[in-house]
């Protein structure tokens, strides 16, 4: 893994945004550092949201490396308390991929964020929805990292994914490892694995999640500041 750095930038505490993905409104969280050249969307997991402490833990981590992050609900109130009910939402990767798609061309008309350039972090069934977005819009995309993913969900976008891949996984988590696997065979842009011991699915135990924090951390500075 590439570890070029940049200076460190003062974390900017996140503000509440307004994300428009298509017509429809998402509430985010943003903050963006002094001076930083890229940002980072998260598309959260199964049930998650924009105040997922996983998800925060890890932004926390990319802003005081000078990244900026963009934490949003992927579903709108009245959807979110539906699928609490029913589920239905959590699954429909391709709604979840299309809303990812949206909040990306708001981040690239949006004043604040229209010079920078954008990862995708995602986790759970959101890592599926971050690799489909990056497969629709390569030029906006220029690194994913997947959480505890499902990357396998994304199917046939997996070969049309042109952003530098990392997927890390528990080392406990021994189903979702053999679908990571299965579905970095079938990635074609530059990827890694990386496996983290001893980890369940959520990275619960102490410094696992830092562990996580600091390899993503590592891998967008990496891609998101490259002269490429």
């Amino acid at each position: 893994m590439n570890k070029k750095t940049m200076p460190r930038a003062r974390p900017q505490a996140p503000h509440d945004v307004t994300v428009m993905a298509g017509d429809v409104e998402l509430a985010g969280l943003l903050a963006l550092p002094q001076g930083t050249r890229g940002l980072v969307a998260f598309a959260h997991g199964s049930g998650s949201s924009r105040l997922s402490s996983r998800n925060q833990h890890v932004a926390a981590t990319l802003n005081h490396a000078g990244l900026g992050t963009l934490l949003f609900d992927l579903l709108t109130p009245l959807e979110h308390a539906r699928d609490i009910e029913t589920s239905e939402y959590r699954f429909d990767i391709g709604l979840l991929a299309d809303r990812l798609v949206g909040t990306l061309d708001w981040l690239a008309g949006y004043d604040a964020t229209k010079a920078l350039r954008y990862g995708l972090f995602g986790a759970s069934t959101g890592a599926a929805a971050a690799l489909i977005a990056a497969a629709r819009r390569p030029h906006l995309v220029h690194a994913v990292v997947s959480r505890g993913g499902r990357p396998d969900l994304a199917n046939d976008s997996l070969d049309q994914v042109q952003a530098p891949t990392l997927l890390i996984v528990g080392g406990h988590d021994t189903e979702v490892i053999e679908l990571n696997r299965w579905a970095a065979a079938r990635l074609t842009c530059p990827h890694e694995m990386l496996i983290v011991p001893g980890a369940d699915h959520l990275f619960e135990a102490p410094g696992q999640l830092e562990e996580v924090a600091r390899a993503a951390s590592a891998w967008f500075i990496a891609h998101l500041f490259s002269a490429s």
